[in-house]
């Protein structure tokens, strides 16, 4: 049997990645509040009075979700002032929570720097998410075992479906979707397409950006599984998916295995 596999990888990781970055660079990221580690300005009184009124709306519902477990009002008043230095505040956090009191969750990331300035209401968040996964801990070491002499796991094609690698990264020096301008994620787009298109051999292939897409060539993408569907109510209040679809594009080889 012959595996096809697939690899998608989004050119810009939304907001709700909140965990699987966490786990990659928590330990890495240096400890900053804002510019040089030191307190950034003070928030703007127009966003101070949307983060209040937002806190009261989510202490006021039924909401099961963990930002409103532990957003509580000692936590939320060390934190309303505080700013990243992309400018991402706490509001910037929490607004597609407090618009969805439905949410499992309730909390995205704006920025990497988010988790060590906002730790206070990360930290526990991600820990009660994980059973008890504390940033302390450290992810058990990998054994894949011999991977040169892995065999057909399904010789005769009766399980195996389609198999998938799947995996995600932020560029550096950018924050995350929540908080990118239209100028940012145009610059992005321009620095992936360029490095992806000086690959070879099978993973040589196309880039094509959303602008400009036909609503039928974008729809057969989604219906191929290769392309993110538009509509998600949570990341729509998170700001991510602002300049939609200014930015954006799809990547792929000849055989479409191989997708950013």
């Amino acid at each position: 049997m012959n595996y096809k596999l697939k690899v998608t990888i989004p050119v810009v990781v939304c907001g709700g990645a909140v965990l699987a970055y966490y786990l990659i660079r928590r330990f890495t990221l240096p400890p900053l509040d804002s510019v040089d580690g030191k307190a950034a300005a003070m928030v703007d009184a127009a966003t101070i009075e949307k983060l209040e009124a937002g806190f009261s709306k989510l202490q006021a519902s039924d909401s099961k979700s963990l930002l409103k477990k532990y957003l509580t009002k000692e936590v939320f008043d060390a934190l309303k002032n505080k700013k990243t230095s992309f400018g991402s505040t706490l509001l910037d956090c929490i607004q597609s929570g407090v618009e969805n009191l439905d949410s499992g969750v309730g909390i995205y990331a704006p920025d990497a720097e988010a988790y060590t300035v906002f730790a206070d209401l990360f930290d526990p968040i991600i820990e009660d998410y994980h059973n008890g996964f504390k940033k302390t801990d450290k992810h058990p070491a990998k054994n894949w075992g011999d991977v040169e002499t892995l065999g057909n796991l399904d010789p005769a094609g009766e399980f195996v479906v389609s198999t998938r690698v799947r995996c995600g990264r932020s560029m550096e020096g950018y924050p995350f979707n929540p908080c990118l301008t239209e100028a940012q994620y145009k610059e992005m787009e321009e620095k992936v397409s360029t490095t992806l298109s000086g690959l070879e051999a099978e993973l040589k292939g196309t880039f094509y950006p959303l602008t400009g897409m036909s609503k039928e060539t974008q729809q057969q993408l989604i219906d191929d599984h290769f392309l993110f569907k538009e509509g998600d109510r949570f990341l729509q209040a998170a700001n991510a998916c602002r300049f939609w679809p200014s930015g954006r594009g799809i990547y792929h080889n000849e055989n479409k295995t191989f997708l950013v």
